[in-house]
């Protein structure tokens, strides 16, 4: 993640330039599920993870097994069956993730439009994360960026008025499907 950059100061006339170092070193992925069900709190579950070194890493971002591990934790945390609405990340189309999706029972998958991330409640987390957390933060080693990306969202996992919020900011609304007597 690119420490995000809140505020800057510069002479009238001259472009501030924020050096950041270590950029091609080494790459922090995120990847989180925000949980909404009728009558309980909102969760939010993620899981950091740190790539190696450039030259040394072959996939630099979440692969289809770090999802489906995460689909696998998410079920056994909340004992029930996942309503699973992603974004068009091209791993979430993966067919092997895919597969695993549908011999599992226990997930429905359905996609947001494509460029439509206003409609993802778990980029409303990101951005909170980037302003609030990460903004004029210089991280003294890798070590201490992945601590920090493990506090934060531990904080806002304790407020779900916090996570619900993300999903009203969308716009979208959960509806209880009613079952109709015969």
């Amino acid at each position: 993640m690119t420490p995000p950059t809140r505020r800057t100061w510069a002479r009238r006339g001259h472009t501030p330039l924020v050096h950041v170092r270590g950029r091609t070193q080494r790459r922090f992925s995120i990847a989180a599920l925000t949980c909404y069900k009728h009558g309980e709190r909102s969760r939010l579950i993620f899981r950091p993870k740190r790539h190696g070194a450039h030259k040394e890493a072959k996939r630099r971002s979440f692969t289809w097994t770090d999802y489906r591990g995460l689909l696998i934790a998410a079920h056994h945390q909340l004992g029930a069956p996942i309503v699973l609405i992603r974004d068009n990340l091209n791993v979430h189309k993966d067919a092997r993730l895919r597969a695993f999706v549908d011999s599992h029972g226990w997930i429905t998958t359905h996609y947001l439009p494509p460029h439509a991330p206003d409609l993802n409640p778990v980029e409303g987390i990101w951005s909170l994360l980037r302003r609030r957390c990460q903004a004029n933060t210089a991280f003294t080693d890798p070590d201490h960026l992945l601590a920090a990306l493990r506090r934060r969202p531990r904080q806002i996992q304790y407020h779900s008025d916090i996570i619900d919020s993300c999903l009203t900011a969308t716009g979208l609304s959960l509806t209880a499907s009613r079952r109709q007597s015969q």
